[in-house]
């Protein structure tokens, strides 16, 4: 096991190296790093529990480290656009997926299984492109990460529609009681939780002398909320990043470090198992093919215009950031997708072509978005922090 975290590690860092050496977001290496080292080249590593594991933490810590830039003012601030941007970018998508799988002739459920697949967006991906830049201050920044939140909870409840209807009829109190829970936890904690950390963390520095105090309370909420965020009804990384958000106003440089550090270390498990998780082999049929393709272009079209009309009143570059920022729907997706196949509501062939278009999303968003903001100078960031 040892073994396989040195080959994932090790070539995740050396791509993103190379990524960056040639003006490319070393994301994308990180990511092609699994192609590579995967099942879909040269087999030397497969997806397993301990590196599935790895990724969970490294996208919760990657979450975290934006939350504790972001803070909670900023983001109610700009709530309303957001709200019509992931209205926007739930809508098109969905319906365009279903769309196109029903025309290539494809039941019913599974159409919708594809469109609810193209719904998610995969927020770790946009942030850890933002974070690096140093362009989270930015308003375009700010509205994509306040969507990506609603949007979360709006893609549980397509998916919780689209899983009771291939189990039988929907349990629709069940579904509005999930809905309850799942905004209410959101709002409540975007509301409350900078003024309660505010008054909690001066009181556990004063009290506690063991190690890092104020990060390992930092842990705590993380970990904390993350399980209240999944018990609520929506992931677990959102919990993460409502922690951190929390914590933005009251937090240390040295917690700020620390979270760096960790995030460093754990992130490119998951920018790698997104990679991982490709299957060329299935693209080896012409017509998956193609319909690969088609869903791929839709995946971003339909983003870019959902997502970018919700924020029309910003202008045709905010607009252009937001759709983009929108795009990516890495291993969101391909849960949904692997749900499905679990049901046996997907198809082999249709499962690999959502997983390939939640892995090409995820590879092409980057360098566009860092195209869209090429002209917005970092702030709050060392001027020299090229793009990663």
């Amino acid at each position: 096991m040892p073994l396989a975290m040195l080959i994932v590690f090790g070539t995740a860092k050396v791509l993103a190296e190379l990524f960056e050496t040639i003006g490319q977001p070393g994301i994308v290496g990180e990511i092609l790093a699994g192609v590579i080292v995967g099942p879909a080249l040269l087999n030397w590593v497969q997806p397993n529990d301990l590196l599935k594991s790895l990724a969970e933490l490294g996208v919760m810590f990657l979450l975290f480290r934006v939350g504790l830039e972001v803070k909670a003012s900023d983001l109610t601030r700009v709530s309303g656009t957001a709200l019509l941007v992931a209205a926007g970018g739930v809508a098109l998508p969905m319906a365009m997926g279903w769309f196109i799988v029903r025309a290539w002739g494809a039941p019913q459920i599974e159409a919708l299984f594809v469109g609810a697949a193209m719904v998610a967006t995969s927020v770790g991906i946009t942030a850890e492109v933002l974070t690096a830049k140093g362009l989270l201050w930015h308003r375009a920044s700010q509205i994509i990460i306040a969507a990506a939140v609603i949007d979360d909870v709006l893609g549980l409840l397509v998916l919780a529609v689209v899983s009771s209807l291939a189990k039988g009829p929907v349990d629709y109190l069940q579904l509005a009681l999930t809905a309850t829970v799942a905004v209410g936890f959101v709002l409540l904690v975007i509301r409350y939780g900078t003024a309660a950390m505010g008054k909690i963390v001066p009181k556990v520095e004063a009290t506690l002398r063991s190690g890092e105090v104020q990060f390992n309370f930092a842990l705590l909420t993380l970990f904390a909320l993350s399980v209240v965020a999944v018990f609520s009804g929506v992931a677990a990384i959102i919990g993460a990043f409502l922690a951190g958000m929390a914590l933005a106003e009251t937090s240390s440089h040295r917690v700020h470090d620390l979270a760096s550090g960790v995030s460093e270390l754990m992130v490119p498990f998951f920018l790698a198992g997104i990679g991982l998780h490709i299957d060329l082999a299935a693209l080896g049929n012409r017509s998956t093919l193609i319909l690969m393709l088609i869903i791929l272009a839709a995946a971003v079209v339909s983003k870019l215009i959902g997502c970018g009309l919700g924020a029309y009143s910003l202008g045709r570059a905010d607009m252009l950031r937001i759709g983009l920022g929108m795009v990516p729907r890495g291993e969101v997706g391909m849960v949904v997708a692997q749900l499905g196949l679990s049901m046996g509501v997907i198809a082999k062939p249709i499962y690999s072509v959502v997983v390939c278009m939640a892995v090409f999303s995820t590879i092409v968003a980057p360098p566009l978005l860092k195209f869209s903001y090429r002209d917005v100078k970092p702030q709050g960031a060392e001027e020299d922090f090229r793009l990663g």
